[in-house]
């Protein structure tokens, strides 16, 4: 991932390291902390960050037994959850934070030495594979991510923006329903889209969710199962369209740049808002579904 700057380009860059017993103990410990933190800044309404250290650093350091740079890490965290919740209009419960991640410091919190990553406090981490690509730009703040048996260092790093790109020309790129072309006045190539089959799930889902919602099924909602199977169908159908367009935007940009060509496509402004109007209700998502995809959302 990356995001613009002034003259700078701010990476993040995967690292996957081992996950070591103590390590995701930690992360347990953190979570537990951070939504402890969270929901005292909210009752105390806390607002700066010097408000925020004189209330919990001390808790976090004696009760919990937190490291005192991931103290400092985690009160940062935890006020910058707060204050999300704060500035969204629709506000719902208070803020939880249900996933295993860390807010690391560069230095006193985290550092990246002779094929390990080392957390402050003793725990060592073997590295398993990074894009190597980077290395010689200073790292920034990390999070450390743990999903599933996969545990994942994400470290922030600034990289001169490159050169601007001069095309020499450029090709065309349309997507309709059913396919994709792109090319130029001489090479036209296409790709079969996999709108069809992300429908086929989509409908699965809400079909099988308008059956079990009929009043001859009044505690649906409270089998896991079928919300489970019902969910499953959604990212499945999410999960294709993603994938495809990651694919196939990655297989236009090589085709464009091998000649030094730019890519052009026409202004979707507005495009979902029209197809919502289309009676066909089958045709209608087809044709919103495709348009999400054409937009990269």
């Amino acid at each position: 991932m990356a995001s613009g700057g002034e003259g700078l380009l701010t990476l993040s860059i995967g690292m996957r390291v081992s996950p070591e017993p103590g390590a995701v103990e930690l992360l347990r410990r953190y979570n537990v902390v951070l939504n402890y933190a969270i929901n005292k800044i909210l009752r105390l309404d806390l607002r700066s960050i010097g408000s925020v250290h004189n209330a919990l650093y001390r808790e976090l350091r004696e009760w919990f037994g937190l490291p005192s740079r991931v103290a400092v890490d985690c009160y940062r965290d935890a006020l910058a959850n707060a204050n999300a919740w704060r500035n969204n209009p629709k506000k719902g419960k208070r803020p939880r934070v249900k996933k295993l991640s860390m807010l690391l410091h560069p230095g006193s919190g985290y550092r990246v030495k002779d094929g390990y990553m080392e957390i402050i406090g003793g725990i060592r981490l073997k590295i398993i594979g990074w894009d190597r690509r980077y290395d010689g730009y200073e790292n920034g703040e990390a999070r450390l991510v743990y999903r599933g048996d996969k545990m994942i260092l994400w470290i922030s790093k600034k990289a001169p923006k490159p050169q601007p790109y001069q095309p020499r020309d450029a090709i065309a790129v349309d997507i309709n329903e059913r396919k994709i072309v792109y090319g130029d006045d001489r090479i036209n190539k296409e790709r079969v889209t996999k709108i069809g089959e992300a429908h086929r799930w989509k409908k699965l889902a809400e079909n099988l969710q308008k059956k079990y919602s009929s009043p001859r099924y009044p505690a649906w909602r409270r089998r896991r199962g079928i919300l489970n199977r019902i969910r499953s169908y959604h990212r499945k159908a999410r999960n294709i369209l993603e994938a495809w367009a990651r694919k196939t935007s990655l297989r236009i940009v090589r085709f464009a740049k091998k000649p030094g060509h730019a890519v052009a496509r026409e202004d979707l402004t507005g495009l979902i808002n029209s197809l919502r109007k289309i009676k066909n209700k089958d045709h209608r998502m087809r044709l919103i579904i495709m348009s999400y995809a054409r937009l990269g959302r």
